[in-house]
Order: structure tokens, then C-alpha cells, then sequence
């Protein structure tokens, strides 16, 4: 998705209210909504109706499912049904990663992506929450209808672990934000390319994804899932692609700049085409550089960029990590010249140089 559709425009008007509740809200369902097109699925106008019922506050998350739910049973009498199926399975998915990312709840593990898998295509793959069991192919547009080399069925379970094993032991501390964005793709990557379900695997992966990085306190930039779902998509193919006869090798730089665009203040183009394997213009791994912040206090500038004038108890409790760690954190920042405090301590406000 390159530009903004109908439904992303019309839910863009609560952000620019700037109520936060309702800019929090509208956040989510647009990456909710957005994450479909990595299938070509696309919403109904009854669910982004639903939707802007719940980002006013007039209906919780339980009464949107109910409804959604009651929608498609009666459209199921129909006879032009068939037709709207895909409208269900976009209008179902997106409401229920709404709640998913709604919830402060979340557990590194392979269990975790299994159950979000089940959560969000629950009745309507019927793999729901299962490993595949079969290997396949998939022709890409993006590879001229090659397909990437998923991992063997019979591996799906014991290499998922291995890779958990190795980012749960894996150390971000003193990484700068270049080291841990390379390293964040790389696993991301890794999951990806497992496979380990039969539909739905690019947008479990982002799910999972954005809680994930949500442990390290970062506020993500939804605008880039909303409008770059399907650039995400092409981008982990293109990291887990190599062709020797064509000379054409694995290639992170593309997620990278995705990553960049998510987690910082950087503003890659990211269109599909570059992506493409017969595209000329080469990516150049050198412009791929931000400041040499580490993953904390990258979380820390975004935090202060949104509000700043907030409290470090209340960044605390934002990146989960004491008051005692976040002090030292911000007095160290302060030392390099990073941030500095204006006015009082009661009443001044944090500035980013």
C-alpha cells in the first residue's frame, strides 16, 4: 500500500484531534487494518463504522466482535455472500489484532506465537493455532514467481525453539540502535522464513513483533504497518531469498529500512517496487545509519519526542524498567548531551538535541 486508502483516511481524523485516548485507539486499528493487505484483504465499510463507534468510546472491543460477528452471520443468508468472504476474514482479523495489541499481556516464547495464530484466525483457517504439516512453495511477484525456501515441516517445532533460545539469551546492552535493528531483523526474519503455519504467518509475525518490541518501551510508529503491510511482506522474502545462477543473495537492507522507519524518526522510502529482484537500484547498506543511541534510549527519545514533558516514573512504567534504572539511564543521556532539562524540576519539560 503506497498511499492512504478511503478507510485509513477517514479513521486519520481522530489522530488529528489529538485527543490521546482516541489517538491511541485509531493507532491500533489502523495497523489492525492495514496488516490485511499482505493478503489483498481489504474492510468493510460496517467495520470501520464499528471501529470509530469504539475509538469515540461508545462500545468496548467485546461489543465490536459481537457485532462483526453478528454482521456476517446475517450476510452469510445472502446470496451474494461469497463475495464479501474476504471482507470477513479482514473485518474478523483486524478487530481481534485490535484487542490483541490492546492487551498489556505477553510472553516471549513459541507458545505465544501458536496462541496469537489461534486468536486471530480462530474459525476461520481451519489451522488454527496448529503447525503445518506439509511442506509447500509460494510464487512471489517480487522474485519473477520464485518461491522462498521454507523450513521443512518436521523441523517447525525444534527450530522455532532454537531461535527463541538464542534472541532470549541474546544481549541488547550498550548495542547501538544500528546493532539491535540489524539484530531485531535478523530474528524476525528467522520466524518468518520457519513458516509454521499454513495461512496467516505474515501477520502473526507482526503481531507477535510489535508486542515483542513493546517490552523494550518503544512506542511503535503504526503508520509504517498501517500503510507498508504488504512492503514488510515483500521485504522478508527478499531477506530469505538467494538465487546464485541469477546472482541475486539474501538481503536485510529492505527490512532494515522498515525497522528504521518504525522504531526511530527515519523516513525511508519504502515502496515495492525497489524491492523487486530485477530493480537496478541497488539498496546501499551504508545509508542505513542512525545516531549511535542504544535500544534504551532510542525507547526513551521516542517517548520524550511524543510527551516531553513527562515524569521518569511514568517512562518507568512505559519501558518496564525501575525508576532507579531510568534515572541512570536520563543522567547519562544528559552527560553526552542527548537530552537536557529545561526549567524547573516541577515544571519544565525535556528537549532532545
Amino acid at each position: 500500500m503506497d498511499k492512504k486508502e478511503d478507510w485509513n483516511l477517514e479513521l486519520s481524523e481522530y489522530i488529528k484531534q489529538g485527543e490521546p485516548n482516541k489517538v491511541e485507539k485509531t493507532k491500533t486499528w489502523e495497523t489492525a487494518i492495514g496488516l490485511q493487505d499482505v493478503d489483498g484483504l481489504k474492510p468493510s465499510k460496517y467495520l470501520i463504522k464499528t471501529a470509530k463507534e469504539h475509538i469515540e468510546g461508545n462500545i468496548d472491543i467485546e461489543e465490536v466482535k459481537e457485532r462483526i460477528d453478528e454482521y456476517y452471520e446475517v450476510q452469510s443468508s445472502r446470496k451474494n455472500f461469497e463475495r464479501e468472504k474476504e471482507n470477513e476474514e479482514a473485518d474478523k482479523v483486524s478487530v481481534r489484532i485490535t484487542e490483541i495489541l490492546s492487551e498489556k499481556a505477553f510472553n516471549f516464547s513459541p507458545t505465544e506465537l501458536l496462541n496469537i495464530h489461534k486468536k486471530l484466525f480462530k474459525d476461520i483457517f481451519d489451522g488454527a493455532g496448529i503447525y503445518r504439516d506439509y511442506n509447500f512453495t509460494k510464487k512471489e511477484w517480487v522474485l519473477n514467481g520464485d518461491t522462498v525456501i521454507y523450513a521443512p515441516f518436521e523441523t517447525i517445532r525444534e527450530t522455532l525453539e532454537y531461535d527463541f533460545n538464542q534472541e532470549k539469551n541474546f544481549s541488547y546492552k550498550d548495542l547501538s540502535i544500528d546493532e539491535s535493528i540489524k539484530h531485531i531483523c535478523k530474528f524476525t526474519s528467522n520466524i518468518w522464513q520457519i513458516h509454521p503455519f499454513c495461512e496467516g504467518n505474515t501477520r502473526t509475525t507482526a503481531v507477535f513483533i510489535i508486542k515483542y518490541l513493546r517490552t523494550f518501551g518503544f512506542s511503535i510508529n503504526d503508520e509504517v504497518f498501517a500503510e507498508n503491510s504488504w512492503y514488510f511482506r515483500n521485504s522478508l522474502v527478499r531477506a530469505n531469498y538467494n538465487n546464485f545462477e541469477k546472482n541475486v543473495f539474501e538481503d536485510n537492507s529492505f527490512l532494515e529500512k522498515f525497522f528504521y522507519n518504525l522504531l526511530t524518526d527515519a523516513k525511508y522510502e519504502l515502496k515495492n517496487r525497489y524491492i523487486h529482484i530485477d530493480n537496478i537500484k541497488k539498496s546501499n547498506d551504508s545509508n542505513l545509519k542512525c545516531k549511535n543511541y542504544t535500544l534504551e534510549e532510542q525507547a526513551i527519545i521516542n517517548i520524550l519526542e511524543t510527551n516531553p514533558t513527562i515524569t521518569q516514573e511514568n517512562i518507568a512504567l512505559q519501558i518496564n524498567k525501575s525508576l532507579r534504572t531510568v534515572k541512570t539511564y536520563m543522567s547519562e543521556m544528559q552527560k553526552k548531551g542527548m537530552i537536557e532539562r529545561k526549567k524547573s524540576k516541577k515544571n519544565g519539560e525535556w528537549t532532545i538535541n
